[in-house]
């Protein structure tokens, strides 16, 4: 294989060289025909009037032309410049300058912009000069004087001049950027950088005074002056040096001759205005808070005999002027880098960096997508009200549980009492009389909060017999969801309340659902899945979705070149096979390997920090660094990944759970049986948001939720989640499956990008990328001994080959990908063993032939 690569570059060798003259011919051709207009120009314009006449007598000898090249050049201006488009021909020069240093790849311009421009003028400068000269000499051409003639008897002089002035404009508007808002920005970065100058004049004033006084503080008169008593209260005596010392910035003022000094018990109380600080003050429980202090600043008194202890002096001080200054703190004005200058001139010329150009027109999907179940007012049975109040009331006096107050709060699915017991009544006396409780109100499921975090109340949740309807198209239509500013806004439903209850899962940042069959789980799934939809454009979110049902999430196939992320060889976007499904995790391991290498040399934290400088033009493209949407892995069936597939499936979900938060990958991840072999302690370590709908054992619920409950639900949407800090109660919005068709037809009846995401290829330790990566050069030695024993035996089992060969486990393992990548034994299966695909001997020996 080497050895055809050599001969492919050695017979394109030549071929390259060919086209290499061909390009620098006609590039040195373009250029000299430049050049050759040029010239022909210049002097036609100079000699045009003498030489007009003679301009299409080519042939004729007797006529002698005065042009620099001849009656070339002279054919040459009456055709460009006389007949045509008058001194904007130099233009056409110029466009084919440009075009023979672009074919010669000498690119002293950017080619595309320059042609713009010039196509421009050349249409522009005619009219121009045209509305000038009105047609009079060759300024214009033919071409500029009869378009003014047209437009003057159309609009007039007055309409002509407006169109040449305000194309004009619009040019250098759309050329220079001369938007509103980045003339502002503009006017702000001048305004800052005199702001930052002023400080500094500022300063200096103010040392050149402090160095005016302190010259004047060492004159030798201060130096006469007799020594003042050291009890009274002078400017300056001999026991202050250290205090000036300490405080360098207050002005000392001389003390003058024969000046009588007040004694201090004379002084009256001295009044000290100070601003103060937040500081930490207790409050009416207890415990101390930091405060801040009303606007208006405290005065504090203070008695000098306070502060000196001192008897009086006979001579009187004079009063001492105090002043103080608060040093303000440096700040250190670094000078911008090439980079960031580079940057602010890109912004100001291009404007920012938008993500959505490459799907301008793309259109979210309405609300009319969505089914509307009319009103969903909640409706009050005050006879049901009435009467489990008082039930709860009755059975709970009769286990001597007396109760100060009740009250109650209806929600779309439950109704929520909460009961204030008597001094002296235990919790848990009442907590273990949850079953007595349903058994004495019929209800299916009764749930007991004991206490209510944060209200000091005990919680009662009774279902309702008629629950209402949350749709899809009420949460989605409320004002806390139109009006977010969550990067993943995710809405579930309703809480008891009757509030529409909503989290962002880039903060959660991972989510766990459990759930019995039947009871929800996959509504909720389309529920995310719609809210994220309707909030974010196909270049800010891409989806990884694993199916091993295979018809749970194939509806989303449609908008696979929208939203959806795959590997570069898959067919599919959907992962339905279990064996592609760990290459795809180990992918998006190297996605986040990559996403932090990058962020690491931008010097970013978190995805939105990186974004954000992409946007400003701060990173550059051609160093690897992109645009990063947020990714969301959504597998919707875990417990059959474990089971076939086990550590290779756990690893990977849990090194993502773990780091995969700041480079904006997202894991949803939903399971029927939240099994302690399926949900294992390193999975929900790293899984602090998690969902229940309804579970059929205690054991399942502590299991998920760390806490009992799951298992009182009445199911049909009714869920528990945990953000963390506590476990509240919804009713999961619904949306059908054929309100999920409507909106995924919406979308990709659009025009989307031209594929899927394109996850990193992942290629594995041995250096394989998977089956289809085999190498015969690169087989084991013991490869064609171990492939006899697989066909010979029809097992296709690494632990066989260990004890046939007597060899490692993870030699083994290679050698049994080497043999699925020949297609002698099919693809991992679990537990079991692999599929021998060659039937015998024969047919193996045929095989093993064709590899040598």
């Amino acid at each position: 294989m080497k050895n055809q690569k050599a001969t492919d570059t050695a017979e394109k060798a030549p071929q390259t060289k060919r086209l290499s003259k061909i390009r620098i011919f006609f590039g040195l051709l373009l250029l000299i025909l430049s050049v050759l207009m040029a010239g022909s120009f210049i002097s036609y314009l100079m000699n045009w009037q003498a030489d007009q006449s003679q301009a299409g007598m080519m042939l004729d000898r007797t006529i002698k032309s005065s042009n620099i090249f001849g009656k070339l050049g002279d054919w040459l201006g009456k055709i460009f410049i006389f007949d045509s488009i008058g001194v904007a021909a130099f233009l056409v020069a110029f466009l084919l300058f440009v075009i023979g240093l672009l074919i010669m790849k000498k690119r002293y311009f950017k080619p595309w912009k320059t042609i713009g421009h010039s196509l421009f003028f050349i249409c522009w400068l005619p009219i121009f000069f045209g509305a000038i000269t009105q047609g009079d000499g060759t300024l214009s051409g033919v071409y500029g004087s009869q378009i003014v003639d047209f437009l003057q008897n159309i609009i007039g002089k007055v309409g002509l001049w407006v169109i040449i002035i305000s194309s004009l404009a619009l040019y250098f508007i759309l050329e220079f950027n001369l938007r509103p808002s980045a003339i502002r920005q503009r006017w702000q970065q001048i305004q800052s950088k005199i702001s930052s100058a002023i400080p500094t004049a500022k300063h200096k004033d103010q040392a050149s005074a402090q160095e005016d006084e302190e010259t004047e503080f060492s004159t030798s008169e201060f130096e006469t002056f007799p020594a003042p008593d050291p009890f009274s209260r002078t400017a300056a005596t001999p026991a202050e040096p250290e205090v000036a010392a300490q405080h360098p910035t207050v002005p000392h003022t001389p003390v003058q001759p024969n000046v009588p000094v007040t004694p201090l018990a004379d002084f009256p109380p001295v009044e000290i205005k100070k601003e103060l600080d937040p500081v930490q003050t207790p409050n009416h429980t207890g415990f101390s808070e930091f405060t801040q202090p009303e606007p208006v600043a405290p005065t504090v008194s203070l008695s000098v005999d306070d502060v000196i202890a001192a008897p009086p002096s006979p001579t009187e001080a004079p009063e001492v002027a105090f002043n103080y200054e608060v040093a303000e703190n440096p700040q250190e004005n670094f000078p911008p880098t090439s980079d960031e200058t580079l940057a602010e001139k890109l912004v100001s010329e291009y404007g920012l960096y938008d993500h959505r150009l490459e799907l301008p027109k793309y259109q979210f999907p309405t609300l009319s997508l969505l089914r509307d179940y009319g009103s969903e007012e909640i409706s009050i049975n005050k006879e049901e009200l009435e009467e489990n109040k008082n039930k709860i009331v009755g059975l709970l006096k009769n286990f001597n549980v007396g109760i100060a107050e009740i009250k109650a709060t209806i929600g779309p699915t439950v109704t929520l009492y909460e009961i204030i017991p008597e001094a002296g009544i235990r919790v848990s006396s009442i907590k273990k009389l949850q079953d007595d409780i349903a058994l004495n109100l019929s209800a299916l499921g009764i749930r007991i909060i004991a206490p209510m975090p944060g209200k000091g109340t005990i919680g009662i949740e009774v279902p309702r017999k008629n629950p209402t309807m949350v749709s899809m198209r009420s949460v989605l239509a409320s004002q806390k969801f139109q009006h977010t500013d969550m990067d993943l806004p995710v809405v579930f439903g309703k809480t008891i309340s009757n509030e529409v209850y909503m989290a962002d899962l880039s903060k959660m940042p991972h989510l766990l659902m459990s759930g019995a069959t039947g009871q929800g789980k996959s509504v909720g799934i389309n529920a995310i899945l719609t809210s994220l939809l309707y909030k974010k454009h196909p270049s800010e979110l891409k989806f990884v979705m694993v199916d091993p049902k295979k018809v749970e999430l194939s509806l989303y196939s449609k908008i696979e070149r929208h939203y959806l992320a795959k590997l570069p060889d898959a067919e599919d976007a959907i992962i339905t096979d279990t064996s592609k499904v760990v290459a795809t995790l180990n992918s998006l391991c190297v996605e986040m390997d990559q996403r932090y290498d990058l962020m690491r040399i931008a010097m970013c934290r978190t995805i939105k920090e990186y974004n954000k400088k992409f946007s400003e033009r701060k990173l550059n493209p051609e160093n690897g660094h992109r645009y990063f949407p947020y990714i969301v892995l959504v597998v919707d069936e875990f417990a059959d990944l474990i089971m076939t597939a086990g550590k290779e499936i756990e690893l990977p979900i849990a090194r993502l759970a773990q780091l995969a938060r700041a480079v904006g990958i997202h894991l949803i991840v939903a399971t029927q049986r939240p099994s302690v072999n399926v949900i294992t302690g390193m999975i929900k370590a790293n899984f602090p948001a998690r969902v229940a709908f309804r579970v059929m054992s205690s054991v399942d619920s502590r299991t998920i939720l760390d806490a009992p409950g799951a298992d009182q639900l009445i199911g049909k949407g009714d869920m528990l989640i945990f953000n963390g800090s506590e476990i509240l109660r919804l009713q999961c919005a619904f949306v059908d499956t054929p309100e999920v068709e409507q909106i995924v037809d919406f979308i990709g009846a659009q025009k989307g990008y031209s594929s899927a995401f394109l996850l990193p290829e992942y290629t594995s330790e041995d250096g394989s990328s998977g089956a289809g990566a085999f190498d015969p050069n690169e087989k084991d030695a013991l490869f064609d001994e171990a492939a006899r024993i697989v066909v010979s035996t029809q097992q296709g089992s690494t632990s066989m080959l260990q004890r046939q060969l007597k060899l490692g486990y993870n030699r083994a393992g290679r050698i049994m990908d080497q043999l699925e990548g020949a297609g002698i034994v099919g693809g991992f299966n679990g537990a079991k063993a692999r599929e021998v695909l060659i039937g015998d001997l024969n047919q193996l020996e045929q095989l093993l032939q064709t590899m040598k």
